[in-house]
């Protein structure tokens, strides 16, 4: 009586089917040979998703490119795989199928095959060589650590900049001047441009008729009077310092 119930329980639920997306797959299978689910001719764009405890799998004649890494694992228990009819692109998403496909050969009723791109179109999946894969790990790879050190330096630099701004903004500049040139007249102040007018005196000796040229050039574009003003401004807004030594 017991035995009946739960056989009737699970003929319920190995027939009620897996739903993709409005369509069903059809399930059947007694113990012990497991539950076998035939998703073939759907149309079906991926694998649905399957019950851990499937021993057969048909998925033949869909429109499957790519299988996502992972789907097969949890599925210890297939002992039949059947994939063919289907436009899979090998590009590096199929890589995980194709390992999947070397260590589970005897499971695999019928080597599926590639349909694109066109230099591997009918060639088995199973058969794509490592060197196939390697640039697309190497890209993922290279790529992924390329950016990483970029966005390291890139951080560094600005971190850097930033710091020489405020430390430039808090920095004090001192200069020293030596006591002798401390009462030195700014005559580099002088502008030598040839502009400037002369005046002419002429001085009569008393003594003799003689004309002395002499020339007076404008008066310095800074005046020594205005230097302690100056210092003051370099000191507040500049934080230039210059003191005697």
């Amino acid at each position: 009586m017991l035995l009946s119930f739960g056989l009737g329980i699970f003929l319920f639920l190995a027939t009620s089917g897996v739903h993709t997306a409005g369509q069903h797959c059809r399930c059947s299978g007694l113990p012990p040979d497991g539950l076998q689910v035939n998703c073939s001719f759907l149309n079906l764009k991926k694998l649905p998703h399957l019950p851990p405890d499937i021993t057969e799998l048909h998925m033949h004649n869909n429109e499957l490119t790519t299988v996502s890494p992972g789907v097969f694992d949890r599925l210890v228990h297939l002992k039949k795989v059947s994939l063919t009819g289907n436009p899979f692109h090998c590009d590096c998403r199929i890589q995980y199928l194709r390992n999947w496909l070397l260590k589970n050969r005897h499971v695999v009723s019928k080597e599926p095959t590639c349909a694109t791109p066109v230099f591997v179109a009918q060639i088995a999946i199973s058969k794509l060589s490592d060197d196939f894969f390697t640039s697309c790990s190497g890209t993922r790879c290279t790529g992924g650590v390329y950016n990483i050190i970029m966005g390291v330096m890139l951080c560094f630099l600005i971190a850097l900049l930033l710091w020489s701004l405020r430390l430039a903004k808090k920095s004090t500049f001192t200069l020293y001047i030596d006591k002798k040139h401390e009462g030195f007249e700014a005559d580099s102040l002088r502008s030598l441009k040839p502009k400037h007018r002369r005046r002419l005196n002429t001085l009569l000796s008393e003594d003799s008729d003689s004309v002395t040229w002499t020339e007076d050039l404008e008066r310095p574009l800074l005046s020594t009077e205005l230097l302690p003003q100056v210092l003051d401004v370099l000191h507040k807004k500049h934080n230039i310092k210059i003191k005697a030594t």
